[in-house]
C-alpha cells in the first residue's frame, strides 16, 4: 500500500513539474519561451500576439501548419536542437511576417520549398543534408542576410539559385564531407563566409583556397591533415589575384609544421590583412624541412616578386606541439623575423623569444600565457618601432631586468607585466625605463614599497594592483606625469600624498586596509576628480564623516561601496547612513562647550554659596570641630558634658531690657528653681566668644531664643541659632525653645537665616503677647517646657 502511495505521489510531482517546465517564460507580451520544456509537440496555447517563440532543445519531430497559422504577429521563431526530420517551409505560409528561423541542430534531411519574401536569417546548419539544401524559391528572398547551410558534398551548380543574392554571412557544416567540386564557393556573393568542417576527417583544402576568393572575412573549423607534407597539394597560386578575403581565422587547426609553412607562405603573398589562428597543433619535423619541399611554391612567389605581402597581423592562441625534439631557435627565427606590425603568440608555453636580426617592422607584440623569463629580449636593439608589449601570465622576476629590456624600445608607449613574479629590493640597483613609455602595468605581482624607486619618469597610467605596498614614499618617486594610479588590493593603511604626483586625477586603492582616509588628502591632491576608495574596512568616526561629507562627488562606487568596518555595532552600515552630531565632531566647540557649562555650574555655586552664606557655615562647622576636639583633649576620661543649666538664653543686645527685666526674673524667682545661662553672668574669660557659646549650649538642656527684628540684625544671635540647630540633630533632642517677641516680617530674614525660617515654619513658637492677663499663662508654658530635674555637679555643690 505504501508503495503505491509514493508512485502517486511521485507522478503528481512529476505532472506538476513538467506543466510548470512546458509553460511560457513569459519576458512581456510578446515574447514566449519554451526553451527546454521537454515537449514533443508545438503547444497549442501559445499567446496569439507572440512576435518571438522559441521552441529550442525540446524533442519534437513534426511540424504542421496549424500549429502556427494563427500567429500572425510571429517574427522570430527557434526550433534549434530538436529532432526535426523534414522541413515543409509551406507551414510558415500565413507567417508573413517572419524574419529569423532558426532550424539547426536537427534531423532534417528533406525540404519542401516555399518562398518566404521577409525571412533575413535562415539556419539549416548541423543537419542530415546530403547535398546542400537551396531550392530555386531561395532565390526569390531579396531580404535574406545570413543563410545557415549542410551538406556532404558540394557541387558547383549548387549555389546557382542565390548567387545574386547579396548575402552578409554564409555559414556551411560539412560533416561527413565528401565531394567538392572546385570553385563551387566563388559563385557565392557573401561578405562573411564560416565553414566548419568535419572534425574526423582530412580537410579538403581546395575549400580553403575557394573560400579566400569568395568573402571578404573567412573562418575556417577543423583543418586537420593526416597524410605526409610530401602529398600535401600546395596551394594554387593563381588565385592570389582572385583572392578577395582580407580577415582570416582558422580554429581547431592540427598539420604538419611543413603544411603550416606552406600556407602562411601562401597567405603572405596573399590579400590577407590579419590571420588568427586558434587551437593550433603542430607536429612532424623541423630540421627536415629543406628548400626542396618548398620547392614548387617558391618558384612561383618569384612570379609575384612585385605584390608586396598584405599581412599586418598574425594571431596565434592556445598553441600546442608534438614535437618534443627540436631546435627551438629555428621555430623562433621564424617568428621574430616576420615583417609584421602585430604578432600575438598566446597561451603556447613558449619560454623565448629571439631578438629580430634586423630592425624590425612590430609594432604590436602579445606574448601573454607563456612561460617567457627576464632574458627576453636581452640587449635587444632592433625593436625601434614597437609601441604596444604585453607580456602578463609569465615567469618574470626581476622589475630592473623588466626596465632594461626596454631601455632601447625608443617608441614603446604600453608594456604589461601584469601577473608575473616581479620583485625589487632597492638594494642600490639602478632601473632603466624606455623613456617613451607611458601606461604601465605591474598589477598582481610580488612588489613592495621599494617599487617607487624603479619606475618610469615619463609615466602617465600606472597600476600596481594586488601587490604588497603598505606605503607610498614620501620623495621617492617623482613621476611628475603621471595622471592615473592604481593600487587597489594592496595593504595601504591611509591614502597616499600627492608630493611626487603633481597631475594625478584618478586614485583606485580599492580593498586595501584604510580605517580612516587623510583629512588633508584632497588638498595635497588637488587634481584628483575621482577617488576609487571603497571595499575598505572603514572605522565609522567623526574624521570619516567630515572626509566623506567634503568629498563626496569625487568618491567612485558612492554609497554601495562604502560601508562601516568599526566599531562592531555599526558593522554593515553604509556611510551615507552613519551620521554623528556637529557636537560630538568638533572638538573646539565641545571644549568651548564644556568651559562655558563649567563656568556657569561654577557662577550658580558661586551665587548660591554668597545667598546661602556657606563660607559662614563652613566657618561655624570648623569653629565646632574644633572646639569639641579641644574639650575632648581637655577631657579625655569624660563621654559627655553634664548639664549645668536649664536653658541657654539667646536674644539681641537690643531686647535686652526685656530679658533681664521679664524673662530672667519670671523663671528664676518663681517657682521651682530654674538656672539660665546668660552670657553676662555664665561667658568664661581668656576663651573666644564661639567657644563661649557652644559650652553653654552643651552644657545647657534647653536653648531659649528670643526673636524680634534686633535678633535677625544680630550676627551673633545667628551664631547662637546655629549651634543650638546643629546639637538638635546632632543629639536628636527636643532642645530649642522659640519666643516671639514682636513680629518678624518675612522680607527681612537675611537669605543665610534659612534654618531660622524652617525653624520658624515647622516648630511651634511661644508668642509674647501684649495683654497682661496672658502672660500668666505664657509662663506657665514656657517653664513646663524647661523643666527638668538637673544633676548636681561638683560646681553646684560649691
Amino acid at each position: 500500500m505504501r508503495s503505491l502511495t509514493n508512485i502517486y505521489v511521485f507522478t503528481c510531482a512529476f505532472i506538476f513539474t513538467l506543466w510548470n517546465n512546458i509553460q511560457p517564460t513569459v519576458e512581456d507580451e510578446f515574447i514566449a519561451n519554451y526553451s527546454s520544456s521537454l515537449l514533443t509537440n508545438v503547444p497549442k496555447n501559445v499567446p496569439v500576439h507572440t512576435q518571438v517563440l522559441d521552441l529550442s532543445h525540446n524533442r519534437i519531430s513534426a511540424l504542421n501548419i496549424s500549429e502556427f497559422f494563427y500567429l500572425s504577429d510571429l517574427q522570430v521563431l527557434n526550433l534549434s536542437h530538436n529532432l526535426i526530420r523534414m522541413l515543409d517551409l509551406r507551414d510558415f505560409i500565413f507567417n508573413e511576417n517572419l524574419e529569423y528561423l532558426d532550424l539547426s541542430h536537427n534531423n532534417i534531411s528533406e525540404v519542401c520549398c516555399l518562398t518566404l519574401a521577409y525571412l533575413r536569417h535562415l539556419d539549416l546548419s548541423f543537419n542530415m543534408f546530403t547535398a546542400l539544401p537551396i531550392c530555386q524559391e531561395f532565390g526569390n528572398m531579396f531580404r535574406l542576410e545570413y543563410l545557415g547551410l549542410s551538406a556532404m558534398m558540394i557541387r558547383r551548380s549548387d549555389f546557382r539559385y542565390i548567387k545574386h543574392l547579396q548575402l552578409h554571412t554564409v555559414f556551411l557544416t560539412l560533416e561527413n564531407f565528401s565531394l567538392y567540386d572546385p570553385q563551387s564557393l566563388t559563385v557565392l556573393n557573401t561578405r562573411n563566409l564560416h565553414i566548419t568542417f568535419a572534425a574526423n576527417q582530412n580537410f579538403s583544402f581546395p575549400l580553403l583556397y575557394d573560400g579566400m576568393s569568395t568573402s571578404e572575412n573567412l573562418k575556417v573549423v577543423n583543418l586537420r591533415y593526416t597524410l605526409s607534407y610530401k602529398d600535401f597539394p600546395s596551394p594554387p597560386l593563381t588565385l592570389l589575384k582572385k583572392i578577395k578575403t582580407t580577415a582570416l581565422m582558422l580554429d581547431a587547426v592540427d598539420l604538419q609544421w611543413a603544411i603550416i609553412l606552406q600556407i602562411f607562405l601562401f597567405i603572405r603573398v596573399s590579400p590577407v590583412q590579419r590571420l588568427t589562428v586558434r587551437n593550433l597543433t603542430f607536429w612532424g619535423p623541423l630540421e627536415e624541412l629543406t628548400e626542396y619541399a618548398f620547392q614548387p611554391l617558391l618558384s612561383s612567389v618569384e612570379q609575384f616578386i612585385s605584390l608586396d605581402g598584405s599581412m599586418k597581423a598574425l594571431t596565434l592562441e592556445h598553441v600546442r606541439n608534438k614535437i618534443y625534439y627540436f631546435d627551438q631557435e629555428i621555430l623562433y627565427r621564424q617568428f621574430s623575423e616576420m615583417n609584421i606590425a602585430s604578432l600575438t603568440i598566446y597561451d603556447a608555453y613558449m619560454p623565448h623569444m629571439l631578438c629580430p636580426n634586423r630592425t624590425s617592422s612590430f609594432q604590436y607584440l602579445n606574448f601573454s600565457h607563456n612561460a617567457l623569463t627576464d632574458e627576453l629580449f636581452k640587449n635587444c636593439g632592433t625593436l625601434m618601432d614597437l609601441k604596444l608589449l604585453i607580456l602578463q601570465k609569465n615567469k618574470f622576476e626581476s622589475l630592473p631586468k623588466v626596465s632594461f629590456m626596454t631601455s632601447r624600445m625608443k617608441s614603446l608607449k604600453y608594456l604589461d607585466m601584469s601577473n608575473n613574479l616581479l620583485r625589487h629590493d632597492g638594494a642600490d640597483v639602478q632601473c632603466q625605463w624606455a623613456e617613451s613609455l607611458s601606461e604601465l602595468d605591474l598589477a598582481s605581482n610580488q612588489l613592495g614599497d621599494a617599487v617607487f624607486e624603479c619606475l618610469p619618469v615619463n609615466v602617465k597610467k600606472l597600476s600596481l594592483q594586488n601587490n604588497q605596498i603598505s606605503n607610498v614614499p614620501r620623495g621617492v618617486a617623482e613621476l611628475k606625469s603621471l595622471e592615473e594610479l592604481n593600487l587597489a588590493s594592496n595593504r595601504l593603511a591611509d591614502l597616499p600624498g600627492c608630493s611626487g604626483f603633481t597631475l594625478l586625477q584618478f586614485l583606485n586603492v580599492e580593498m586595501n586596509s584604510i580605517l580612516t582616509p587623510s583629512a588633508d588628502f584632497f588638498q595635497s591632491c588637488p587634481r584628483v576628480r575621482e577617488l576609487q576608495a571603497g571595499h575598505n574596512p572603514f572605522k565609522c568616526s567623526c574624521e570619516l564623516q567630515d572626509f566623506v561629507r567634503l568629498e563626496r562627488g569625487k568618491l567612485s562606487g558612492w554609497p554601495a561601496a562604502y560601508v562601516c568596518e568599526y566599531p562592531e555595532g555599526l558593522r554593515g552600515t553604509e556611510l551615507k547612513d552613519f551620521h554623528l552630531s556637529p557636537l560630538a565632531c568638533n572638538t573646539t566647540l565641545l571644549l568651548v562647550t564644556a568651559l562655558l557649562l563649567t563656568l556657569v555650574l561654577v557662577a550658580v555655586v558661586a551665587f548660591l554659596c554668597i545667598y546661602l552664606d556657606v563660607p559662614w557655615y563652613v566657618r561655624m562647622t570648623w569653629q565646632w570641630t574644633q572646639t569639641k576636639r579641644r574639650a575632648w583633649h581637655d577631657a579625655p576620661g569624660e563621654q559627655g558634658t553634664a548639664l549645668r543649666f536649664h536653658a541657654f538664653i539667646s536674644y539681641s543686645e537690643r531686647d535686652s531690657l526685656w530679658v533681664k527685666n521679664e524673662l530672667i526674673p519670671n523663671l528664676e524667682k518663681g517657682e521651682g528653681c530654674v538656672e539660665l545661662c546668660q552670657h553676662e553672668r555664665n561667658f568664661i574669660p581668656g576663651k573666644s566668644i564661639v567657644e563661649n557659646i557652644i559650652n553653654c549650649i552643651e552644657k545647657s538642656y534647653k536653648s531659649i531664643f528670643v526673636l524680634s527684628p534686633n535678633f535677625v540684625q544680630s550676627e551673633w544671635c545667628h551664631y547662637e541659632l546655629y549651634f543650638a540647630h546643629h546639637k538638635l540633630f546632632s543629639e536628636n533632642s527636643n532642645s530649642l525653645i522659640l519666643i516671639l517677641l514682636e513680629p518678624i516680617p518675612p522680607y527681612i530674614i537675611p537669605a543665610r537665616y534659612h534654618k531660622l525660617k524652617a525653624l520658624m515654619a515647622k516648630r511651634t513658637y511661644l508668642e509674647w503677647p501684649k495683654e497682661r492677663s496672658k502672660r500668666a499663662l505664657f509662663w506657665a508654658n514656657l517653664r513646663a517646657a524647661i523643666s527638668i530635674n538637673l544633676p548636681i555637679s561638683s560646681e553646684a555643690n560649691e
